[in-house]
């Protein structure tokens, strides 16, 4: 059983992990402890908003954790474990958070055999909808990886990957909410462009996209059935299909797909 959890690194996606686990009653905010480099303000707002304990004396926080979560930008981790790798312990699960950073460096610079699980969950986690995925490093064991998904299986669904995967997913699901909202927004200022006010139109897409997610997760049939049971010939769908086709649509989303697992592998040589 999860006593406590130790976030080193305050940020947003620290936040929806945080707010997740609150709001699931995965875990108390009394249980939940959360530091940073020196941002006091910060922790201030999410001791405010959550009630989660705060401090920037890292002793306090990592104390008896059963779980360290690296939730710091990329080029900052190696400061933020230089500042608590003495507080860490052989017995503690260290959780990684961090996009393109592998679990032998995390290991290597705390300078112990500790159990290091990667993750990469998205930022839905903050009202239970995540898609994360999950691999363990060469400390961590199946027992590791059974608490990892516990953990985050209270923010959403999870998958267990290889480490080796981890670049991909980061451009699938790490950042697909963002590719979605863009969709959302074009979406949005074309209906306003065409006379529906924003409100209206705001409405008829969330729902839109909400009830094509629920198909998506309830229907048997291949993705492509799905999109060809809404397209009529010569209807309007295949219409607005054909635009996309024209514009090289699929190609757009590859190469945003490939763009962002790209980077994901920037960062990891930049270890």
């Amino acid at each position: 059983m999860v006593k406590k959890v130790a976030f080193v690194g305050a940020g947003s996606m620290a936040e929806a992990i945080m707010a997740g686990m609150v709001n699931r009653e995965f875990l108390s905010s009394e249980q939940i402890f959360v530091t940073n480099k020196e941002n006091e303000e910060r922790l201030k707002e999410l001791a405010t908003k959550y009630e989660v304990k705060t401090s920037q004396d890292k002793v306090t926080v990592l104390r008896d954790a059963d779980i360290v979560m690296f939730a710091t930008k990329p080029y900052d981790l190696e400061s933020a474990i230089n500042d608590v790798k003495e507080y860490v312990t052989e017995d503690q699960l260290i959780i990684s958070v961090i996009a393109g950073i592998s679990t032998d460096f995390i290991k290597e610079k705390i300078g112990k055999d500790v159990a290091v699980i990667r993750s990469m969950p998205n930022t839905s986690a903050t009202i239970g909808y995540s898609a994360t995925a999950i691999a363990k490093g060469k400390f961590a064991t199946d027992k590791d990886i059974a608490l990892a998904e516990e953990l985050f299986a209270a923010i959403g669904t999870v998958s267990v990957v290889e480490e080796d995967q981890m670049h991909i997913v980061t451009g699938i699901s790490g950042s697909g909410p963002a590719y979605i909202y863009y969709l959302v927004e074009a979406m949005e200022q074309a209906a306003m462009n065409h006379g529906l006010d924003q409100a209206t139109a705001k409405q008829l897409i969330t729902q839109t996209v909400i009830g094509a997610g629920h198909m998506l997760e309830q229907a048997r049939e291949p993705v492509a059935t799905l999109r060809e049971n809404v397209t009529s010939p010569n209807g309007t769908t295949a219409a607005g299909l054909d635009t996309l086709t024209s514009y090289d649509f699929a190609k757009a989303v590859e190469s945003c797909v490939a763009n962002a697992t790209k980077r994901s592998r920037e960062l990891g040589s930049d270890e």
